[in-house]
């Protein structure tokens, strides 16, 4: 498997954990504010084989004690679940970042224990849900089942969405809350532009306009939070 990116030290991407960041490329979405497009799209080049990063995390024992594994979509990779076993061989927790329209494969790496944890982006609401994807359609029960493997078998996970002003309303996030009851923790985090992302005139909401969202979805997830504000 080829790797297409490698952030080799981040505090952030992987909650608790000092870790390195594995970018795989590929994604079934054309989010129009991704901001990994090159990624989704497989533009972007090869940076190292799988072989020459196991090389380098054995040299980051004791330095790192975690990897998340982020894209594009991981689990379009049908050699993920032997990458994420060889991981664990080496002592390193897993963090695996999804859009959740792979259950099976999903399921499937839970079941094996080869994520510590999981992160799926919930795009928007049911009805929006494939104009926010940038695709034609979408079906919206592979989605829901993801949500529910998740919520069943992961050790730990969070749901998050990114806000963009012209896919987000209120109503909106009043079905999120719905999709996503029960649920251990949810994020919402503003857009962010930058040159990567493959549409223009976006816009981030403000700080008031996220709380208005967080508040909405607290009644179904109690630990609802802004992230990155």
């Amino acid at each position: 498997m080829k790797l297409h990116g490698l952030q080799k030290m981040t505090l952030l991407d992987f909650p608790g954990h000092v870790a390195c960041t594995v970018f795989l490329g590929g994604c079934d979405f054309r989010c129009p504010f991704c901001h990994n497009f090159e990624l989704a799209d497989s533009s972007a080049k090869a940076v190292m084989t799988d072989d020459e990063f196991f090389k380098f995390l054995s040299g980051r024992k004791g330095l790192l004690d975690g990897v998340a594994i982020t894209g594009g979509e991981p689990c379009m990779h049908k050699e993920l679940p032997d990458f994420l076993a060889k991981i664990k061989e080496l002592g390193f927790a897993v963090k695996l970042d999804t859009n959740g329209y792979h259950p099976t494969m999903l399921e499937n790496i839970l079941d094996k224990k080869l994520a510590d944890y999981v992160a799926m982006d919930i795009k928007n609401s049911p009805s929006k849900y494939a104009e926010t994807c940038g695709i034609d359609k979408i079906d919206i029960s592979v989605i829901k089942k993801s949500i529910g493997i998740i919520m069943e078998k992961a050790k730990d996970y969070e749901f998050r969405t990114t806000v963009v002003s012209e896919f987000h309303s209120e109503k909106d996030f009043e079905e999120i809350g719905k999709m996503i009851k029960g649920g251990r923790k949810y994020f919402l985090q503003a857009f962010t532009d930058r040159d990567t992302v493959p549409f223009g005139n976006l816009h981030a909401p403000g700080r008031d306009e996220l709380e208005k969202y967080a508040a909405i979805v607290k009644k179904y997830v109690s630990k609802t939070e802004i992230r990155g504000i």
